[in-house]
């Protein structure tokens, strides 16, 4: 967990704008749209999926 928040922080504006201008270039401004819709959907079924098993976990106890 520390290398995580580590490894966040040592992000800088520069870099962002680094990464999307690469992420541009790889795959068009017409895909990313696809990629983040793909990404927020795949986001939503890993929470709810999430919650059916603490909802499963507080059934058993």
């Amino acid at each position: 967990m520390i290398s995580t928040s580590i490894f966040l922080g040592a992000i800088g504006p520069w870099q962002v704008g680094l990464i999307v201008i690469a992420l541009l270039l790889l795959f068009g401004g017409k895909k990313i749209p696809e990629l983040m819709k793909g990404l927020g959907s795949g986001i939503k079924e890993f929470k709810d999926a999430s919650k059916e098993d603490e909802e499963n976990a507080k059934e058993k106890k």
